[in-house]
């Protein structure tokens, strides 16, 4: 079975950085396409930003658009997610998705994945 395990969260001041990583297993991690969703208290789970392992393809939030980058080893089986400029509203607990493509992913939300990790906690102080 898919295991998605989420690292790299924590507390930093605004305007700081932070990389999140997500460990995949159990799957053809070359086969699919790895995003991250985030979710503040009392809000829906958001997409933020997703990659095709096959092609490399990213798309991202407007949100966070130059700020965050999206990449992945193909041979770590491993997707990072690396923060920059980060800001209050930032602050959610991140979660690492599987699912069959990044368009499933970002034009229908949490209903195009499939497996999700635990989620790691990002908080931004202002």
């Amino acid at each position: 079975e898919p295991q998605l395990v989420e690292s790299g969260g924590g507390l930093v001041q605004a305007g700081g950085s932070l990389r999140l990583s997500c460990a995949a297993s159990g799957f053809d991690f070359d086969r699919y396409a790895i995003g991250w969703f985030h979710q503040a208290p009392g809000k829906e789970r958001e997409g933020v930003s997703c990659i095709s392992n096959s092609d490399g393809r990213t798309r991202y939030a407007e949100s966070v658009k130059g700020r965050f980058t999206i990449s992945s080893d193909n041979a770590k089986n491993t997707v990072y997610l690396q923060m920059n400029s980060l800001r209050p509203e930032d602050t959610a607990v991140y979660y690492c998705a599987l699912t069959i493509t990044c368009a499933a992913m970002m034009e229908h939300g949490t209903i195009g994945v499939d497996y999700w990790g635990q989620g790691t906690q990002v908080t931004v102080s202002s």
